[in-house]
């Protein structure tokens, strides 16, 4: 959530910001009626409270009559107010926590995903001179994906990886360990399932957030959807020494996600499915090394394709398109051949303060306590990690090459 003195102090900056992330900015003018509210009942309840102190303090032996009765009313007015205050504060938070992280200043306003910034391109797209075939055509081929079997088991959107799939897994889980192990990165494998509060205190719940989770009612559970929403509770309700950061994590985890309203080629094959492994990076950094540490987690992203060898590109988000908690959201697509274009493949954003706040993530520099800034990037993404190499690396026979880097792992050049 925001800083409450921020609001305060620009209501009309944070509605602009608010509806530019498609936000209906009504709910900034509520919120400070209920501020106002509940600022004017703290201060009543804080003056009785003093009052009576006040009163009982200059008590000295057995109270007289009217001691007594002041103190009664002290304690009649308190039993009219506090409840009311608990209300207010309620409603205060609640409405706190429908008010989206604003688009840092550099980030375009936008309406949708169409007016989002091509900002650069990586390697050229490779000509073919057969026909193309799309992963599952491929990945069926050689016995390494099975959705129609999945469908039996499980529904619609799942597949089993077999074979080469798992070996392909494993080695580009290998390989994301070595290079980001290099760079700082503490491997952490989440539990998958956490509590909803927690999920709430990363910002993904609201304005319809919650429609594509999988929640446990009974158990007031969730899966989580990327294993930064896992990571980034760790430290809710710490404070970190500024020696420790950054902090930087690595999480590997299976991810589930309704993916609703998605449809056409897109639920074809393991493209956009319910379930899937991920690797996923997430740094706690001080404020003023967040921006760093945002173009880091990028150039981390680009070296780790660039080191498949598949061409792509990188997008910046616009307002209009960015996550509820996220500043600014940089993507990289990934060339499809199959599709004919770029599709994503990871995403990396900074949440500023946003989601520490929610989180109570602070750090100590020695003299104060400082809210944390939170960052997360996607190293990789198996299923569709998989399909651009399937897709990429194909062959007239039907075969398909192994990226070089791979090939330490798997024990071949080739799946066949």
């Amino acid at each position: 959530m925001l800083d409450i003195q921020l609001i305060r102090q620009n209501p009309e900056k944070i509605k602009r910001a608010t509806k530019d992330k498609r936000v209906n900015s009504k709910v900034v003018d509520e919120l400070l009626m209920v501020d106002e509210k509940r600022r004017k009942l703290i201060s009543e309840v804080e003056k009785i409270k003093q009052e009576r102190n006040n009163l009982l303090h200059g008590v000295k032996g057995k109270p007289d009559a009217l001691i007594i009765e002041k103190g009664k009313k002290f304690k009649e007015e308190l039993v009219q107010l506090e409840p009311q205050l608990e209300e207010v504060e309620k409603e205060f938070l609640r409405l706190m926590c429908q008010i989206p992280n604003p688009a840092a200043d550099d980030v375009k306003f936008g309406k949708n995903e169409s007016e989002n910034e091509v900002l650069r391109k990586w390697g050229e797209p490779k000509e073919f001179h057969f026909k193309i075939k799309d992963h599952l055509e491929i990945g069926e081929g050689l016995g390494m994906i099975d959705v129609n079997r999945a469908a039996k088991v499980s529904g619609s959107r799942f597949g089993y990886f077999k074979d080469d799939a798992v070996r392909l897994e494993f080695a580009l889980v290998q390989f994301a360990l070595e290079t980001l192990g290099k760079e700082g990165f503490m491997p952490v494998i989440p539990p998958v399932l956490i509590k909803q509060e927690m999920m709430q205190g990363m910002g993904y719940m609201e304005h319809g957030g919650d429609e594509d989770m999988y929640l446990l009612d009974k158990d007031k559970l969730v899966l989580v959807g990327t294993s930064e929403q896992a990571i980034g509770p760790m430290h809710a309700n710490e404070v970190i020494n500024t020696k420790n950061l950054p902090l930087r994590y690595m999480g590997f985890s299976t991810c589930f996600r309704r993916e609703a309203g998605s449809y056409g080629k897109d639920t074809k094959g393991i493209f956009r499915v319910h379930q899937f492994d991920k690797v996923e990076m997430f740094s706690l950094v001080k404020a003023e090394d967040s921006d760093q540490e945002h173009d880091f987690l990028l150039s981390l992203e680009e070296k780790l394709f660039q080191a498949l060898e598949i061409p792509y590109q990188v997008i910046k988000m616009c307002t209009g398109d960015l996550g509820f908690p996220a500043a600014r959201k940089y993507d990289i697509e990934a060339w499809l051949p199959a599709q004919g274009k770029y599709r994503e493949v990871t995403s990396t954003s900074t949440t500023t303060d946003f989601q520490s706040r929610r989180l109570n993530i602070k750090y100590n520099d020695g003299t104060k306590n400082s809210f944390v800034y939170l960052l997360n990037g996607t190293a990789f993404a198996i299923g569709r990690t998989i399909i651009a190499i399937l897709e990429n690396y194909q062959q007239e026979n039907g075969s398909v090459k192994i990226p070089k880097v791979l090939q330490k792992y798997i024990g071949k050049e080739k799946i066949c």
